[in-house]
């Protein structure tokens, strides 16, 4: 069973590449429902190494996201996650199987920074959308600072990643899913040479828009594949 440590920074981790019962339940159920309703694909996975930390950078379309994110990976990937969601007992309990650390919307406070670099440097993937907020109309919005300071500390590859066509399989306030293509695309990580460059102090607007066009480059991939190009 998964501890509490999205609490307590000082618990210990669970396995980051062996998922709990809830984990790969959640995932087998919603790898069928998501391929057989949405026809989802995605493209990339085998950049992402079998073990080690990394830092998933990502488009946000729709709640669907980080479900549809994991479905191709077989290890689990710790989001970030509003901290409203987790005053609900059931779906904190949720939450806290599989392995999402709560943050605030309004900003990643210091503790969420820590928790974030303790769970890659463990291992794990961790998963963030720098926009901050779902799109509207599926484009890329502009991303926020928080992530910078995950990429400076985490010491850990940095893989952008796109998705496509989630915002019109569950648009907001939206409770049912609704026949759309998905895809999703994960875009080369960037060299540890980039991220000792763009992760020195004074380039953080350098660091966020090469993050953000590399994210873009990605999302239009996937929008491309999902047309039926390639």
């Amino acid at each position: 069973m998964a501890r509490r440590c999205d609490e307590n920074e000082s618990s210990p981790l669970p396995d980051p590449l062996k998922p709990n019962w809830c984990w790969r339940t959640i995932q087998y159920i919603l790898r069928l429902v998501f391929t057989i309703w949405l026809g989802f694909r995605v493209r990339g996975m085998h950049r992402v190494p079998t073990s080690g930390g990394g830092l998933f950078l990502m488009n946000h379309q729709s709640v669907l996201d980080p479900l549809l994110a994991q479905m191709g990976i077989d290890r689990p990937i710790s989001w970030l996650g509003r901290d409203s969601l987790f005053r609900i007992p059931v779906i904190r309990w949720i939450l806290r199987m599989t392995y999402v650390i709560p943050i605030k919307r309004e900003s990643a406070g210091t503790s969420t920074i820590r928790e974030g670099v303790r769970r890659m440097q463990h291992g794990f993937i961790v998963g963030i959308y720098p926009e901050g907020t779902r799109t509207r109309d599926g484009s890329v919005g502009e991303f926020k600072p928080g992530f910078v300071a995950l990429i400076r500390r985490g010491n850990v590859p940095v893989f952008p990643v796109g998705i496509a066509g989630a915002h019109r399989a569950l648009p907001r306030r939206a409770w049912f899913l609704r026949l759309c293509r998905v895809r999703v695309v994960i875009g080369e990580p960037f060299t540890a040479e980039e991220v000792k460059q763009l992760g020195q102090r004074g380039k953080e607007k350098e660091l966020i828009a090469v993050a953000r066009e590399r994210v873009i480059r990605c999302q239009q991939a996937a929008e491309r594949w999902r047309r039926g190009g390639n």
